[in-house]
């Protein structure tokens, strides 16, 4: 299978670069067809201009440095979020690549009228994400863990329909210790395994 990285940090000795290359030898050594997208890396632009939004429902971007994610998510039969949760969401970079490449006629079609929207990501079979989070898990909870609803159910709502998902993440990390670390890259090896 078919395996999109999506990896979003913009420090390149970080713990999420870590996970990161574990997680890429895991699935590598598993047989998995595995390509990086790392968004700070490329130095991807997560601004959606005016233009560019008055046109979002009638087609594509035209941006021509998307293209080359358009063809990446029409590449993937899986798809891998690692980075860091910051004030409980996404990174704006992560959140601004799918703003601008998750778009009609790229992931969806939208419907003349009031119909419902036709999903172009159904050969998407299976989605994980992998973070890392300052606060505990139960106060992650209590705020409602927006980051992991916004990609396990928004945009997997987008996939096939028994998509399967998981979701991983070392809370704490800012007290973390390279035990608690050492420990959740065998959770993460562990994990993708059996992805």
């Amino acid at each position: 299978m078919r395996v999109l990285v999506v990896y979003c940090h913009p420090v390149p000795e970080s713990f999420c670069a870590s996970i990161r290359d574990s997680a890429i030898e895991v699935l590598k050594a598993g047989g998995w067809e595995v390509r990086l997208l790392d968004l700070y890396a490329e130095n991807f632009n997560p601004v959606m201009g005016c233009d560019e939004r008055r046109s979002y429902n009638d087609r594509a971007p035209q941006d021509p440095a998307l293209k080359p994610h358009f063809e990446l998510l029409s590449w993937a039969e899986a798809i891998l979020f690692v980075y860091p949760t910051w004030w409980y969401g996404l990174p704006a970079m992560l959140k601004g690549w799918l703003d601008r490449v998750w778009a009609t006629d790229v992931a969806f079609k939208l419907p003349a009228g009031k119909g419902r929207i036709k999903s172009l990501m159904t050969h998407v079979t299976k989605v994980g994400v992998i973070t890392t989070c300052g606060a505990p898990t139960w106060w992650s909870v209590v705020v409602g863990q927006p980051g992991r609803k916004t990609l396990l159910r928004g945009m997997r709502a987008l996939c096939a329909t028994r998509c399967r998902t998981f979701y991983l993440a070392h809370y704490l990390m800012d007290a973390s210790t390279p035990k608690s670390r050492a420990a959740f890259l065998a959770k993460v090896r562990a994990k993708l395994e059996r992805f």
